[in-house]
C-alpha cells in the first residue's frame, strides 16, 4: 500500500513523517553531522574539484551549516528560504554565477533530505501532504503563486499526488489524537516566518475523529522578525545604522533598507549578490563615520550571518526564562557584548504582538467566539516560549486550558495523519 507523507517545510526547520494507523514517525535523516529528526531549512553549496570544473558540493540542514562553518568564502550559503515562496519580487538568486529560483531551491533541499533519509525514505509514497501557513510571510504574499512554486518542486521530484494543510489545522489534528472528549480547540502555531490560528471543532462519531472548521487566521509576523528587533537595535547601531555619508553639499543618511537586509535571516542570505551592496560598499568613502559601515561590509563578506543568528537565538532563549541576558557576537568585538533586558525586548517587539494579537481577535471576532467557549489552547512552534507572546493567552484563557507541545513534530505528524483519511479533501487548504 503506497504511504502518505507528511512534510512540514518550516522557516527554520523541516520534518517528514509517515502514520501508520493512529501511529506515526518522523523520517530519520543521516549526514556528516550525525542523525536527526528535523533539519534546519538551510542549504551550503560549495565548489569541489573532486566533483568537476561547474558540479557544486551540496549540503542541507545542520551538515549545511557545518559546510558553511569549515569553508568561510567559499560557501554560498542560505536560510529562511521558504519566506521567498510567495514574493513575486523573488526571482532567484545566484549561487556561484548560477541563477537558482525558488522552485530550484525547494526541490535541492528536498533531494538532500531524501539523500539523507536514505533506507528510511519511504520505498513508495503515494500522497505527500504539505503544510502551508494561513497567510505566507512577506509584504505582499500571493498565495497562489507560493502553491504554483511547491507544486512545481514537487512534481520534479515525482510526488504522484499532492496536497496542501493549513500547518495550523495539521498541528490541531494532532493534537487532537490525545483528546478523551469531544472539544473546540484553538491551535496558535508559531513557526520563524508566520503566526496562524485555525479554531475547530472535533467530535468522535462511530469511533472516527471527525472535525469541523469554524475559521482560521494569520499574519506574516513570528520569530524571525523578534530577531530582526534584537539586530535593529543591538548590532545595527554598530555598524552604521543612523550614521551619515556626503552627497556634494548634502548630508544623508545611510539607507535604512542596508540593515533591514542585515537584520533578516533570509535577505541576509542573499545580500552579498544583490545590487545594493556594491552601493554599501562605494558609500565607505564618504561616509562620516567609514570605520562603521566597514565593520558592516567585513560581517557580510564573511557570511558572519550564521555566527548571528546563533547570538540572538541564544539571547532570546535565555530571555524566554530570565528577566536579562547577555548578548555575545564575537566578530563585533568589545561592541558587540551587551545585557538586554527582558522589558527592552518586550518594548522592541510591541509591533509585532500587537499584529499577532490581532490576527487572535481576528479569527474569535469573525466566528463570533467567545474566549470562554473555548475547550482547548494548544500552543506550538518555538515563539510561544516568549513571555510576552504567552502573556497574549493567558490574560484571555483560563492557564488550565492552555497545552503546549511537539514544537518541532506536530504539524509533520498531523499532515501524515491527514494522509491516510480517505477524507482528505475535507481537510485540504
Amino acid at each position: 500500500m503506497a504511504q502518505a507523507l507528511g512534510f512540514d517545510f518550516g522557516t527554520t526547520n523541516s520534518v517528514m513523517a509517515l502514520a501508520d494507523g493512529a501511529a506515526t514517525r518522523s523520517v530519520s535523516f543521516n549526514s556528516a553531522t550525525g542523525s536527526a529528526d528535523s533539519m534546519r531549512t538551510a542549504l551550503s553549496f560549495m565548489k569541489d574539484r573532486h566533483l568537476g570544473a561547474s558540479a557544486l558540493k551540496v549540503e542541507a540542514g545542520h551538515a549545511a551549516i557545518q559546510q558553511f562553518i569549515d569553508n568561510p568564502g567559499d560557501c554560498r550559503f542560505l536560510q529562511s528560504i521558504k519566506t521567498f515562496a510567495a514574493s513575486a519580487l523573488f526571482q532567484g538568486t545566484l549561487v556561484h554565477a548560477k541563477r537558482h529560483s525558488f522552485e530550484d531551491l525547494m526541490e535541492v533541499f528536498i533531494r538532500r533530505l531524501k539523500a539523507y533519509a536514505g533506507d528510511h525514505w519511504p520505498a513508495d509514497v503515494g500522497r505527500i501532504v504539505t503544510g502551508r501557513p494561513v497567510h505566507f510571510a512577506g509584504a505582499n504574499p500571493d498565495p497562489a503563486l507560493a502553491t504554483a512554486r511547491y507544486n512545481e518542486a514537487l512534481t520534479r521530484l515525482g510526488f504522484p499526488e499532492i496536497h496542501y494543510v493549513y500547518e495550523p489545522v495539521a498541528a490541531a489534528f494532532y493534537f487532537a489524537q490525545n483528546l478523551k472528549s469531544d472539544a473546540t480547540v484553538l491551535v496558535a502555531d508559531f513557526g520563524g516566518g508566520t503566526t496562524d490560528y485555525s479554531l475547530i471543532r472535533f467530535e468522535t462519531q462511530g469511533g472516527r475523529l471527525t472535525a469541523t472548521p469554524i475559521g482560521h487566521s494569520g499574519v506574516g509576523v513570528a520569530g524571525d522578525h523578534f530577531d530582526f528587533r534584537i539586530i535593529d537595535n543591538v548590532v545595527a547601531p554598530q555598524i552604521g545604522k543612523g550614521s551619515y555619508f556626503k552627497s556634494f553639499d548634502k548630508l544623508l543618511e545611510v539607507p535604512s533598507s542596508y540593515y533591514a537586509n542585515f537584520g533578516r535571516w533570509n535577505q541576509l542570505s542573499i545580500f552579498k549578490t544583490s545590487r545594493e551592496f556594491p552601493e554599501l560598499q562605494k558609500l565607505v568613502r564618504t561616509a562620516l563615520e567609514p570605520e562603521k559601515l566597514e565593520t558592516f561590509i567585513e560581517l557580510i563578506e564573511h557570511d558572519e550571518g550564521y555566527p548571528l543568528y546563533q547570538a540572538v537565538s541564544a539571547t532570546k532563549m535565555a530571555l524566554s526564562s530570565s528577566e536579562e541576558a547577555e548578548f555575545n557576537f564575537q566578530p563585533l568585538g568589545a561592541a558587540g557584548r551587551t545585557t538586554i533586558r527582558r522589558a527592552d525586548f518586550d518594548g522592541w517587539i510591541a509591533p509585532e504582538l500587537a499584529r499577532i494579537e490581532g490576527a487572535l481577535d481576528e479569527v474569535l471576532e469573525k466566528t463570533n467566539t467567545a474566549a470562554g467557549s473555548i475547550d482547548k489552547v494548544f500552543l506550538t512552534g518555538g515563539t510561544s516560549f516568549v513571555p510576552a507572546v504567552r502573556r497574549l493567552f493567558t490574560e484571555r484563557f483560563d492557564a488550565s486550558r492552555i497545552e503546549t507541545g511537539g514544537e518541532l513534530l506536530s504539524i509533520a505528524h498531523g499532515l501524515a495523519l491527514i494522509g491516510e483519511r480517505d477524507d482528505i479533501a475535507q481537510w485540504t487548504a
